[in-house]
């Protein structure tokens, strides 16, 4: 019975260290995305945000593992993360610049959408893999991430209305996400086999290449 309730702890402890870790990237999105909001707006996205984050950890739970099997399946999640770190990034740009905000309540709800539904996989088995099989190890590990997401997000959009280099960051964060989920596409794996170097050397590049096209494309719409 001790060694149970020293297991039942341990578990406890992994699923919450999981879910501060993985946590991380969803808050990024959303608070991203609700960034040039006005307060009440940017909260209510966050909340809505994080919402749709758990619903859909719950809804993709049991067939999480199939998903990442399937071909193309992560790879056009990753082109998706790609795109929305570049328009999020541009769109902060130019509501710094002091144009019309680029970012509506909806279309925040959207970005945010589309990135948990390409992002949430990986997490669910992360958290039902250290669950062992417990259904309420999994819904306490898939019902703590709430809290985590909307904390995480309140203080990174609050951090980067003080510090706007925050938000290149965080696209970079988005953008080696969008690359990691690439490279590590069945397609890509059966047909390059990358090592763990080319592996590394994509996701640094796909978060070059996010900072990049944002300034490209920030640019543009400030001529």
């Amino acid at each position: 019975m001790p060694e149970l309730s020293l297991q039942l702890l341990l578990d406890i402890l992994a699923i919450v260290l999981i879910d501060l870790l993985l946590a991380g990237d969803n808050a990024v999105v959303i608070a991203l995305a609700v960034k040039s909001l006005p307060e009440r707006e940017r909260r209510l996205g966050i909340r809505i945000g994080a919402g749709f984050a758990v619903v859909l950890r719950i809804g993709l739970t049991f067939f999480a593992a199939q998903l990442l099997l399937i071909p193309w399946i992560k790879l056009v999640g990753g082109v998706l993360i790609f795109w929305i770190a570049i328009k999020l990034l541009s769109d902060a740009a130019e509501d710094a610049a002091g144009g019309a905000p680029a970012t509506t309540l909806m279309s925040a709800i959207w970005y945010i959408l589309i990135a948990d539904l390409t992002m949430s996989t990986d997490n669910i088995l992360a958290v039902a893999g250290t669950s062992k099989g417990s259904l309420p190890l999994l819904i306490f590990g898939l019902g703590l991430s709430i809290p985590f997401v909307v904390l995480s997000s309140n203080l990174l959009s609050t951090i980067m209305d003080k510090y706007p280099i925050i938000v290149w960051i965080g696209a970079a964060i988005l953008g080696r996400v969008g690359a990691e989920m690439i490279v590590t596409d069945p397609v890509v794996h059966a047909n390059l086999h990358p090592s763990m170097t080319v592996e590394i050397t994509a996701q640094v590049a796909g978060a070059l290449l996010v900072v990049a096209a944002g300034w490209f494309f920030a640019k543009r719409r400030a001529t």
